[in-house]
């Protein structure tokens, strides 16, 4: 019943077998980054090349978007526009802006509606 001590240099042999074995592991809950923030990450990336193709500047893009984090929005911006020189390609300019919203005039007393047809609603047996 009586055990001898592990000698120092097997201790360290496990040691090191177990830091190895951890190393090569990456779904290991709470070790690695969280999906949902890398996702948000990337989704403000994409942001910001969206707005570089539609010839949109930064200020416009962050104002547009300001639940995005900045930093993610300028490096999709960035990397959109590096993209778009090397290519030689040309934005698409945003329309969202060059709506135009028809005038409401008044209130809504003067707005038309069709009268119904009392004959016309009923169920056809």
């Amino acid at each position: 019943m009586y055990r001898l001590p592990a000698s120092p240099p097997l201790r360290l042999l496990a040691v090191t077998a177990l830091v190895v074995l951890l190393a090569g592991c990456d779904k290991i809950p709470g070790l690695g980054p969280d999906p949902r923030v890398a996702q948000r990450e990337e989704e403000a990336k994409a942001i910001g090349g969206a707005c570089r193709h539609a010839l949109r500047g930064l200020e416009d893009c962050y104002m547009l978007n300001p639940k995005a984090a900045k930093a993610s929005v300028f490096a999709g911006w960035k990397d959109m526009d590096a993209y778009m020189r090397e290519n030689k390609i040309e934005g698409a300019p945003s329309v969202l802006g060059n709506a135009e919203k028809p005038e409401r005039k008044g209130s809504g007393a003067e707005i038309e509606t069709e009268t119904r047809d009392p004959a016309a609603s009923r169920s056809r047996s």
